[in-house]
């Protein structure tokens, strides 16, 4: 069972390391990265901002005593975790040129998760 307080921790968690990582790119990678790798990045910390956003929200609103809330939280968690750290990862590997392949595939599937995730808060809100 997923709880409020574990919901904005993850938020919190994703909100610093957006904050972190976006000066990181803006900084130290400026010079590194092309700038198609340089706009990936700034993808995944944007997409990462804003589900940490969305996560502390959703902590303050919802009690997660329902399976759905459960899911959709957990849905947004692995979600952010999968699409944006995949992202992170494809860019510097690529930089590096030793391109990690394998997480081509997990960004879609983190993408997939977050698209379930804001459907399952639009039922959650239909159904209120």
């Amino acid at each position: 069972m997923v709880s409020a307080e574990f919901v904005q921790f993850f938020g919190a968690l994703y909100g610093l390391l957006a904050v972190v990582l976006g000066a990181f790119g803006a900084h130290a990678l400026k010079k590194k990265l092309t700038p198609e790798q340089l706009q990936s990045f700034e993808t995944g910390v944007k997409y990462q901002m804003y589900h940490a956003i969305l996560l502390v929200s959703l902590g303050f609103f919802l009690n997660f005593s329902e399976t759905l809330q459960n899911y959709m939280a957990l849905c947004f968690i692995l979600g952010t975790f999968l699409f944006s750290f995949s992202i992170y990862g494809l860019v510097l590997s690529s930089s590096t040129g030793r391109k990690l392949k394998f997480l081509g595939p997990v960004t879609p599937l983190g993408g997939l998760l977050l698209v379930v995730g804001w459907a399952l808060l639009l039922f959650e809100v239909l159904q209120s």
